[in-house]
């Protein structure tokens, strides 16, 4: 069902209708602004680690995490097992820092975000180039809290293949 502005016999409501009528038009458009800027922020947080890996920077890598977090990958080993391995955020932070800057290019789309207060999740299939050659791509899974007002990653689950990648 359309509606249609323009149908509405305006003249028939009555001046509390249409105040009614306008706040809940101003709050429903408040409320989308407000989820957008929300979502915006997640993405932000999400772009600050790869603005990190592509730049070298540790301490950026390291900032995009909280003190907790979990870095994980999902593989196949040469048997043909999936195999998870699990890494520290310092550790990453440390390899990547000895990339020259500019080679480590992870880009990512961002697929599906969801939040709930301080909860967020980012599904985002990625491409990841090095030294400007396609290496591998997958997807990122992403939890995000919003701690002191600023989104963390507390978690971090990636794929890695090589095929199917377009």
């Amino acid at each position: 069902m359309s509606l249609h502005l323009e149908r509405l016999p305006l003249q028939n409501f009555k001046p509390i209708n249409m105040k009614l009528f306008l706040s809940m038009l101003f709050t429903g458009i408040v409320g989308c602004i407000q989820a957008q800027a929300t979502e915006d922020s997640v993405k932000a947080a999400v772009n600050k680690l790869f603005e990190g890996m592509k730049s070298s920077d540790p301490a950026m890598i390291t900032a995009s995490f909280t003190d907790s977090a979990i870095l994980q990958s999902i593989s196949t080993s040469k048997e043909g097992k999936t195999v998870v391995v699990t890494d520290k955020v310092s550790e990453f932070a440390e390899i990547i820092s000895k990339i020259t800057r500019g080679d480590a290019d992870e880009r990512i789309q961002f697929e599906t975000i969801k939040i709930d207060g301080p909860l967020a999740i980012v599904w985002a299939p990625y491409k990841f180039y090095y030294k400007g050659q396609f290496s591998h791509c997958g997807a990122d899974s992403f939890q995000l809290v919003r701690i002191n007002g600023k989104w963390k990653i507390q978690y971090l689950i990636d794929t890695r293949r090589k095929q199917g990648c377009e």
